[in-house]
């Protein structure tokens, strides 16, 4: 493996990038010819208290921690960074334009994930920006979406896990939202927010995992004989 240094930008939430970074040890431990600690890439995580893009409106003010965040580890010479958030991919194409250092791009790795899973239907749970802009949005499958109001559950759901305030009880209205949508007939789930990635983990519905989907796509650049490049 070559060695190489990975930027995470995370923090958003900070439970979420925890078990981005815990999955993604244990991948590399799995794919990767690990013999000692020295064969581990080096791995610098960026938490950034940044403002939580659950709302309807983002404000460009939002925005500006991810960017900064990302300013820092482009400066730390990260050779490729993974956003441990859904929502930022919105804004992907305008930060990796400023960037040197290239970004994955979520976006492209679930769409593979769909194709892959063979659904023909999925409901697509995110923050009201992912959906009302259709981050995600399949035109092969029939895709089910929240209402407004489960809209405004998911999104207090969200705010809260991400204080510690009651958990179970804000992982128990993400899973009665999940559970209609599939007695509606949604084939699969996807978790296009890494805080319901966290609170769904040990649900047996059949589901895309988006941190599965970043851990996956760091170690598959990785594996690659020729990782992404930096820009001169």
């Amino acid at each position: 493996m070559i060695k190489i240094k990975i930027g995470v930008l995370g923090g958003i939430g900070p439970e979420a990038s925890a078990e981005f970074y815990s999955k993604l040890v244990k991948k590399i431990q799995e794919s990767c010819a690990i013999e000692k600690n020295t064969d581990f890439p080096q791995i610098i995580i960026n938490s950034i208290p940044a403002p939580e893009l659950i709302y309807d409106e983002i404000r460009d003010t939002d925005l500006l921690p991810y960017s900064d965040g990302l300013k820092e580890l482009d400066k730390l010479g990260a050779d490729f960074i993974v956003m441990v958030c859904n929502t930022i991919h919105l804004y992907y194409d305008n930060l990796q334009e400023k960037m040197r250092t290239p970004i994955i791009d979520l976006r492209m790795e679930v769409k593979k994930a769909i194709g892959e899973s063979g659904a023909r239907s999925m409901l697509i749970l995110g923050t009201p920006s992912t959906i009302k802009h259709g981050l995600y949005k399949c035109d092969d499958i029939k895709n089910f979406q929240p209402n407004k109001k489960e809209l405004g559950d998911l999104t207090n759901a969200i705010f809260h896990f991400n204080k510690g305030h009651e958990k179970e009880k804000q992982s128990q209205i993400v899973r009665e939202i999940c559970e209609k949508y599939m007695n509606m007939g949604a084939e699969i789930l996807l978790l296009g927010c890494t805080e319901f990635a966290v609170m769904l983990e040990k649900e047996k519905f059949p589901k895309i995992n988006t941190i599965d989907v970043l851990v996956g796509a760091v170690i598959d650049n990785l594996n690659k004989p020729q990782p992404m490049i930096k820009k001169k």
